[in-house]
């Protein structure tokens, strides 16, 4: 079986499992934010249940309109905190917490082997760690916080493979983005994203996040990386339960089978409307831009503000735009100021934000007005997605959108270091 069928043969008391089959899982987390999680609460009120089926693995993550934007977002954030409380769930209040698919990995909540399903489409991040984790509709959140169980069909995987040595400047997020391009927002659709090769196994595991984050915007269920010494490294300090490492047992189970010399793959950038209108850097030509952002629950970790920090350092932000850092945790942010990042991007003329998904779905924090441009570290560029109908977002990695944020203009880290 694949690592997809592996994980979820085990989760349904099942020897096997294969595509297309309809099973009840068992799941390991459920996750809901301050968006998602009120609707969730009010069915599951409805279904009559008193208490969740676990509370150490129900997580509730406060990231979405926070610090509160207004009075509505004020409610739905109270709603879910009485929730939680009352409960006794896995909760994180403001200064403690960070964005969701950037927390839960630091704080050893998601583990290899697990079944993650979360009230956020981008709950796919997490398998980066080995895990089976994809979102789903918050009626179905209420259910499993009810029940401990989830119903679905067995997803087909696809196996993506990249060959060579990554060029400087390039990391997960420029992975991802090519391969989107390569086969489109529906190329991977209801499908186990798998991804390896030496390109793969050379990523860190923050880039690794940051590819498994998209796998969504090709359609996947899931996307999945096998679990390495690097991975081991990472959560063995932070796990707070035991887990299992799956493995695969070859591409014989695989519907399909894509390859990439990695070697010839440069800093990406997505044009709008959507995450597979690709090109490559040198493709992009002279475009002015109004705002760049940094951050988010695909960029918004530590590697990614290292590299932001290093193009940054000594320089200043274009004066005829804005740039917006948005560190993806509480975690994040400390150890930022600690290695003194912070005082590059407030030196540089950025805006340093607590940790908040704000700008990225248009909530807040840096909404755009007809006619700006955005390069964004974000992982959708919808129509009206970060604000106006008539304003353009481009999505790039931590290098490009530094690189943007000095010229003013979308442009490549190779043009300023």
């Amino acid at each position: 079986m694949t690592l997809a069928e592996q994980i979820l043969a085990a989760h349904a008391g099942r020897a096997t499992v294969a595509p297309g089959e309809l099973i009840n899982v068992r799941v390991d987390v459920v996750l809901a934010n301050d968006i998602t999680a009120p609707i969730a609460i009010k069915e599951f009120e409805r279904i009559g249940v008193k208490k969740v089926f676990d509370p150490q693995r129900v997580v509730m993550v406060p990231d979405h309109f926070t610090p509160n934007k207004d009075i509505a977002s004020a409610e739905q954030a109270k709603l879910m905190r009485e929730f939680a409380l009352e409960q006794g769930l896995v909760y994180f209040e403001i200064g403690q917490m960070g964005i969701e698919h950037v927390l839960l990995p630091e704080q050893g909540l998601v583990l290899p082997g697990d079944v993650v399903i979360g009230a956020d489409s981008h709950t796919c991040t997490y398998g980066a760690l080995g895990a089976f984790a994809t979102g789903m509709g918050s009626t179905d959140i209420a259910s499993a916080m009810a029940c401990g169980e989830i119903w679905m069909k067995v997803p087909a995987t696809l196996k993506f493979v990249y060959h060579g040595r990554l060029s400087r400047w390039v990391n997960g997020k420029d992975l991802i983005l090519h391969t989107i391009g390569d086969i489109g927002v529906d190329g991977a659709l209801y499908s186990a994203m798998e991804f390896t090769g030496e390109a793969i196994d050379a990523l860190t595991v923050d880039s690794r996040l940051s590819l498994a984050n998209m796998a969504i915007e090709a359609g996947a269920k899931a996307g999945l990386f096998e679990v390495d010494a690097k991975i081991l490294d990472y959560i063995r300090p932070r796990a707070r339960r035991p887990f299992k490492v799956y493995s695969n047992d070859g591409l014989s189970g695989c519907a399909g089978i894509k390859e990439y010399d990695a070697s010839k793959i440069e800093p990406q950038v997505a044009f709008p409307h959507l995450p597979s209108n690709t090109r490559g850097i040198s493709q992009v030509g002279d475009i002015p831009i109004d705002q760049v952002i940094i951050g988010s629950c695909t960029n918004g970790r530590m590697e990614d503000l290292r590299i932001a920090a290093a193009i940054l350092r000594g320089r200043k932000i274009n004066p005829r735009i804005r740039c917006i850092v948005i560190p993806g945790s509480q975690e994040v942010y400390l150890e930022s100021l600690k290695e003194g990042l912070m005082e590059i991007f407030v030196g540089a003329g950025a805006a340093v934000s607590t940790p908040t998904c704000g700008p990225c779905l248009g909530g807040h924090m840096g909404i755009l007005a007809a006619g700006e441009r955005c390069v964004a570290t974000t992982n959708r560029n919808f129509v009206g997605r970060m604000g106006s109908s008539k304003s353009e977002v481009y999505l790039s990695g931590p290098a490009v959108a530094a690189a943007s944020a000095v010229l003013g203009r979308i442009a490549g880290p190779d043009e300023i270091s």
